[in-house]
């Protein structure tokens, strides 16, 4: 009975607030690469290599013209909404995994984690999580793409905070509204979770196996959550930028995206007008945000049940 109460409805509410918190923490620190990337996707939006401005080259100059156009402060623009947006998405998604893991649905006899059970669990926690996080996820881009016009790229929607814009696209465009954009995040969530938590989940107990910083939980940690990194980057790039293009495409008096009809009419005509190369439009500052992202958040996340379970024992 007492572990029924230890192990029960209140410990996976703590699993998932884990997730949630770990990802707000890496977000103060790696929201103003966000910003340049929202931007290097929506830069040259259904225009041929070559015939559009190219106002940002890469994370660098992007993060240096963004500054000294509008300020320091607009690299953190749409920080509460990026906030909101991480909150959700890892509640669901590193709750769900670590919930499945601690229960035993995803690991063997041996205690090792079967990589096909980890990413369905990973996949289905991200789905859920991007969902949730959606209307989020559309006001921060929205946020992030606003500019100074000698910068601005794509669409200017020019909303003034996070709440503000939450309640104004309430009122004009209804709930549906603030779910603009939610079909892409579905693959998006649970193709970048899956393949981020198997890939961690195997580098840790490859270099476990080895003996590599078996001594040291905070290494070992630190250098999964790299390859992690990697591998989701290069799995969630492309959907990243439909949801991107998506979110901040204008709408018509109907409410309706005024560029794309869907996810596939965007896939489409980006494929068309920009070429396959657009699906990977800011991939470096992609993995420059995920990359350190998925390490803090990783890390945190696992020196967060690390002080749970001493906490319980």
């Amino acid at each position: 009975m007492a572990k029924s109460r230890k192990d029960g409805i209140g410990r996976d509410v703590t699993d998932m607030s884990m997730g949630g918190v770990s990802a707000m923490f890496a977000t103060l620190f790696t929201n103003p690469i966000e910003v340049v990337k929202t931007r290097l996707q929506l830069q040259g939006e259904l225009a041929a290599r070559g015939q559009h401005a190219v106002f940002y080259r890469n994370v660098p100059h992007g993060l240096f013209v963004i500054a000294r156009t509008e300020g320091l402060r607009a690299l953190q623009s749409g920080l509460p909404a990026m906030l909101g947006f991480q909150f959700f998405l890892n509640t669901f998604r590193l709750g769900v995994y670590r919930i499945t893991e601690r229960r035993g649905f995803i690991t063997g006899p041996d205690g090792r984690v079967s990589a096909a059970k980890g990413a369905l669990a990973a996949a289905a926690g991200g789905a859920l999580g991007s969902v949730a996080g959606t209307p989020f996820f559309l006001v921060k881009t929205r946020l992030q793409a606003q500019a100074a016009k000698a910068i601005a790229v794509g669409h200017q929607h020019r909303h003034s905070g996070t709440l503000s814009a939450l309640v104004g696209i309430y009122r004009s465009e209804g709930v549906k509204g603030l779910f603009r954009g939610v079909h892409p995040q579905i693959p998006r969530g649970a193709v970048g979770s899956s393949s981020q938590m198997v890939s961690f989940a195997y580098a840790k107990q490859r270099l476990l196996d080895r003996g590599v910083f078996a001594d040291s939980p905070l290494m070992l940690s630190f250098l999964g959550a790299n390859l992690g990194g990697v591998a989701m980057t290069v799995c969630l790039n492309p959907f990243d930028v439909i949801a991107t293009r998506l979110s901040n495409q204008p709408v018509d008096s109907n409410n309706k995206g005024t560029l794309y009809r869907g996810m596939v009419d965007c896939f489409l005509k980006m494929l068309r007008s920009e070429g396959a190369g657009a699906f990977y439009k800011g991939l470096g500052a992609n993995y420059l945000r995920l990359g350190p992202h998925t390490v803090l958040l990783l890390v945190c996340w696992d020196q967060l049940k690390i002080f749970e379970e001493y906490l319980r024992r």
